[in-house]
């Protein structure tokens, strides 16, 4: 199947909006840094909304503090959490284990 090719309209448009995903998706891992948002209402908001849909659990578990590359590798494999598995893809024991983690 051929790639479609883009107008420079559309081409600029699908930027904003990728840019603007990265953006939501930083904002929401900065609200978990700074204690904003506990890890259990990131993952809620992050159910909620598609493009927050997308972020890595371990990029959200490393935003919380005191949480390093080792720990939320730790977490990941004790909760048996794929590596590269994003908040999307969480089942329901995943997330009750994560949200448990964090009380």
């Amino acid at each position: 199947m051929a790639i479609p090719t883009l107008s420079p309209e559309q081409l600029q448009a699908a930027r904003e909006a990728a840019t603007q995903a990265r953006r939501a998706r930083a904002e929401l891992k900065e609200k978990v840094r700074t204690g904003t948002l506990t890890l259990g209402q990131a993952l809620d908001t992050a159910a909620k909304d598609d493009v927050l849909a997308h972020v890595k659990v371990v990029d959200l578990l490393k935003a919380m503090p005191r949480v390093g590359d080792k720990r939320a590798a730790e977490i990941m494999e004790r909760l048996e959490i794929a590596a590269n598995r994003r908040v999307r893809g969480l089942g329901r024991h995943q997330v009750a284990g994560l949200k448990a983690e964090f009380e």
